[in-house]
């Protein structure tokens, strides 16, 4: 099963297919016992080779700045025809009309799983509440052990604790009150006996 982060990933990188207009934005989830290569495929395409570039480029834009990701290789940018960028738990397909008709990738993937983008994100956000459902169980013990110390630092501490009470306890207190009168009545007893 594909990781929380990897379907974050895939989802942002939807969004910028969106913002781009990208056209007929597919996600395909594939099947684990046919594909080892990757979890989900993201098909979409535009109406240029100028715009294909563009999706391209807001989809590596959106994943550095949002998740510090890049693409492990991005090929065919320089034809723009097809241009495939893989991001390990999902590859992006970015096509021109004709070229998505003529390879037709869902037709080659009859066992994969066609998922539109709010089955993805309702998916996701079950996903979430579940581990956060979890999450404060393994914090609050974790919390517990890691707020006591061990037998050997407490002891460590206490002694600590007593030399330190012990040593400012017998120190002598210092007078410095003492001094400063000494000096001035020394000085008014020279002027009395002018």
């Amino acid at each position: 099963m594909p990781s929380i982060e990897s379907n974050q990933l895939l989802l942002a990188a939807a969004a910028a297919c969106e913002d781009k207009k990208a056209e007929d934005i597919r996600i395909l989830a594939l099947d684990p016992a046919e594909s080892g290569l990757t979890d989900y495929f993201l098909i979409c395409n535009g109406t240029n080779d100028r715009q294909n570039v563009a999706i391209s480029d807001e989809i590596e834009l959106r994943l550095k700045r949002e998740f510090g990701i890049y693409p492990n290789s991005v090929e065919g940018r320089r034809q723009a025809e097809w241009i495939l960028m893989d991001y390990v738990d999902f590859i992006v397909h970015v096509f021109s009309a004709e070229k998505r008709a003529f390879y037709g990738l869902e037709r080659l993937r009859k066992s994969a799983t066609t998922l539109s983008v709010a089955e993805l994100n309702a998916e996701l956000k079950e996903r979430i509440a579940a581990s956060r459902a979890k999450a404060p169980k393994k914090v609050s013990a974790t919390l517990k052990t890691a707020r006591q110390p061990s037998p050997k630092k407490a002891a460590a501490k206490k002694k600590t604790a007593i030399k330190l009470f012990t040593k400012t306890a017998t120190k002598k207190p210092v007078k410095a009150a003492a001094k400063t009168t000494t000096k001035k009545p020394a000085k008014k007893a020279a002027t009395k006996k002018k």
